[in-house]
């Protein structure tokens, strides 16, 4: 048992609502193998969970697997199960689990997950204790596999049944939706089939989640925690639960992530192996006071405010105006913050003959930045875009909406770190860049930039 001085306190529903642990990718189940070590320090800190969670999402890759020898799977499946997860009563906290590509990668392997872990049998046919749905009360979680035989392998996924259940359970007030490969690239990391699901899967397999009101698709497969939005959906990455490989190394961590749903949505929080709280987010992100709005006038100005994006502090722009009527594609600024003698930190404007809306963040001195690609403009069109910048997200925390609209989507980046070691400098220029007026000027008309 844990001592209360010891206890890592869970954030709980604010009224009604579900806590829950989440974690994957262990790649455990060998006595005295590597990974073993590395699963029982995740393990360690989710036992210290105060209180402990009301059940256990695990999306895939328990177990090394990969082996030909059906005996030596369900040996490494009992001992991930009777030793590794004894602490876990699964009688009173009940733990479900998506297939993963350790696990299940041929009939052979399906019928042991199947016999195994004894999973519901309410999937779409042919895949019985593979792909399957759980309700409780008002909570609706599907578990889509996205690796099965009868469809071609790894990265296939089955749609029909995935649309039809959530349309069956449309009276949830949340819905997740389970699956072991991301649908959007993680950090960079990216091939179809591989690392995602197959990508002539991506846009109808999100067009559901979108159309039925998903909350967050939850997966592991790629070695980091990550969190984007597309379309007001999330896609969560959890695969730190133990496999000793990163991805990179250097920055991803070993983690479980402890969550809460309740009527004002998911807040969650990213445990390393030392119990500290490394990420932590709530969802939706809530619209700023209508009176902390200010208009920043055009030119250069100095900062509103100086210093680091604090953790856990938002800042929203409102992007108003028109677009270039005539081609152009060379860089046109909105916005960027600079020191005078270095190279802006931030830029954001449009760039490409598509006039992309597009943010350049600096790293340190002598190191190529990172790029954030938004929407495209089209020529001539007027635009009403908020972009948030929410270092808390990583790499998903640069967002843009149109006005008026819910639903935010991360910029696209293939970048491994977000925001969160970005220092404002004192100097902004808006309409132009750091070198004056004509420094990649804005060429649209009617630009206004208003800050929250």
């Amino acid at each position: 048992m844990t001592s209360a001085n010891n206890s890592i306190p869970a954030l709980l529903p604010r009224g009604r609502g579900h806590q829950f642990l989440l974690y994957g990718d262990s790649c455990s189940g060998v006595p005295g193998a590597l990974h073993e070590k590395t699963f029982a320090s995740v393990n360690a800190v989710a036992q210290r969970l105060s209180p402990q969670p009301e059940f256990v999402l695990f999306p895939g890759d328990e177990i090394i697997g990969l082996t030909p020898d059906p005996d030596a799977l369900r040996a490494q499946w009992r001992y991930w199960l009777d030793t590794e997860m004894a602490w876990l009563d699964r009688a009173v906290i009940p733990m479900w689990h998506t297939t993963g590509n350790h696990t299940t990668y041929d009939l052979m392997s399906e019928a042991v997950f199947r016999a195994v872990l004894e999973l519901p049998k309410n999937g779409p046919p042919g895949q019985a204790g593979l792909s399957y749905f759980v309700r409780r009360g008002d909570l609706l979680m599907v578990f889509v596999n996205t690796l099965w035989s009868g469809l071609g392998g790894e990265g296939h996924v089955e749609l029909g049944w995935l649309e039809t259940t959530l349309r069956e359970h449309g009276d949830a007030r949340h819905k997740l939706v389970l699956g072991h490969h991301p649908v959007f690239p993680i950090n960079g990391f990216t091939g179809t089939y591989q690392r995602e699901i197959g990508h002539e899967y991506a846009r109808p397999f999100w067009e559901i989640l979108v159309n039925e009101n998903v909350l967050a698709y939850l997966c592991s497969h790629i070695l980091a925690f990550d969190v984007q939005a597309h379309r007001g959906v999330l896609q969560i990455c959890t695969a730190g639960a133990g496999t000793a490989h990163r991805m990179p190394e250097g920055v991803e961590y070993l983690h479980c992530v402890q969550a809460a749903l309740d009527e004002q949505g998911l807040r969650y929080q990213v445990l390393d192996i030392d119990g500290v709280v490394r990420e932590r987010m709530e969802w939706p992100l809530r619209d700023p006071d209508s009176a902390l709005w200010r208009e920043l006038p055009l030119g250069e100005i100095e900062a509103p405010f100086r210093g680091c994006v604090q953790s856990g502090r938002r800042i929203e722009l409102r992007l108003v105006g028109q677009s270039a009527a005539t081609d152009v594609a060379s860089a046109q600024t909105i916005f960027t913050a600079f020191a005078p003698g270095s190279i802006a930190p931030f830029w954001l404007g449009l760039r490409g003959p598509k006039q992309t809306l597009t943010a350049i963040v600096g790293r340190e001195p002598g190191r190529s930045p990172s790029y954030w690609l938004g929407p495209d403009l089209p020529a001539g069109d007027g635009f009403d875009i908020h972009v948030t910048l929410y270092p808390d997200m990583g790499p998903g925390g640069l967002l843009y909406r149109d006005h008026g609209s819910p639903r935010w989507s991360s910029f696209t980046s293939a970048t491994a770190r977000g925001l969160e070691q970005l220092v404002w400098p004192q100097h902004w220029a808006i309409g132009h860049g750091q070198g004056g007026s004509e420094d990649r000027a804005f060429r649209g008309a009617g630009l206004s930039l208003l800050i929250a």
